[in-house]
């Protein structure tokens, strides 16, 4: 595990990681973890994506090792984290992803600051009201139950939720390990609030035209946080994006199938740097060239994508 280190961001102290960074030649990819989870959130995927990256993790202002602010906060707040962590860690130009809430993040930070941002990957989020998909009934109902649960239960049904029907029922194991992760730092109720309204706030309008970044939209098609037709909003809106859809995936898609979800940004990210057909090289049968339509990722015997299965 790498040493935690800090960037000030305004009063408060960001909690950030970098891993591989002996191997100097490889670019820089910032993680940006959504609602509910610190930097230990992206732990599927690490192994993968260190291949190829060296590693920038982040811990959202109230989570895992980051100050917890007073009050409401906004994700162009968020944004101004992660611009300090850049400059902490004397980094001019990344890639970036991010999930969920981090999503926003990560596409606002390539709108406001898109001489920081190489190739930008957009996962299970949103393009922002007001012109966006509501979040699906099935959440809206649970979060109206959870009012009613121990504090307990409503962790285990949230995050039953933020996977798809099929994993939870076949992997339990990841539920359990979810469980574990945020048993082992419990958010604070009055961040995750704050998260939830800086969320709930955030107006893309129509400004992800703007974005510059080659960017690269993936999407669970049983996500039921996030809807899933806001994929397509998103790759539509930006200019030349690409959208990749997971089926039988739900919002925590990067858990259910993390090899998956790292093959498909590593290999759209890598693609930068090599010639027009090596993506093909590279494995991505998901990405066509004209980058507008939907696809399914090939399916691995023993993975819970197969058809035949988190938020």
């Amino acid at each position: 595990m790498s040493r935690t280190r800090y960037a000030r961001s305004g009063a408060l102290q960001i909690a950030y990681e970098l891993r591989g960074t002996v191997h100097r030649r490889r670019p820089w990819l910032v993680l940006i973890q959504g609602m509910g989870l610190d930097r230990l959130g992206w732990e599927p995927v690490l192994r993968q994506l260190r291949r190829h990256f060296r590693l920038v993790l982040v811990d959202n202002r109230g989570f895992g090792r980051s100050d917890r602010p007073d009050g409401s906060f906004a994700v162009a707040d968020m944004v101004g984290d992660i611009v300090a962590v850049l400059d902490a860690a004397g980094i001019e130009r990344a890639h970036v992803l991010g999930a969920s809430l981090g999503g926003l993040v990560a596409q606002e930070l390539a709108i406001t600051h898109p001489e920081r941002v190489d190739g930008l990957v957009l996962a299970c989020t949103t393009p922002g009201w007001p012109f966006a998909y509501p979040m699906p009934a099935a959440s809206v109902r649970l979060i109206a139950a959870t009012r009613r649960m121990t504090r307990e239960a409503a962790r285990r049904r949230n995050t039953e939720n933020a996977l798809s029907a099929r994993s939870v029922q076949h992997h339990p194991e990841l539920v359990n390990r979810l469980l574990e992760l945020q048993g082992s730092r419990p958010a604070d109720p009055g961040v995750l609030s704050a998260q939830a309204a800086a969320g709930a706030r955030y107006a893309g309008r129509l400004r992800q035209r703007r974005i510059q970044a080659r960017t690269l939209v993936l999407h669970g098609s049983a996500d039921t946080v996030v809807d899933p037709r806001n994929g397509k909003l998103l790759a539509d809106r930006i200019p030349d994006a690409r959208l990749v859809t997971f089926p039988e995936l739900g919002h925590l898609l990067f858990w259910e199938d993390p090899d998956g979800f790292a093959e498909a940004a590593a290999s759209f990210l890598l693609a930068a740097d090599l010639p027009e057909a090596s993506p093909r090289r590279l494995s991505v049968p998901s990405l066509s060239r004209n980058g507008r339509s939907r696809h399914r990722w090939p399916g691995r015997p023993g993975r819970p994508s197969r058809p035949a299965p988190p938020a």
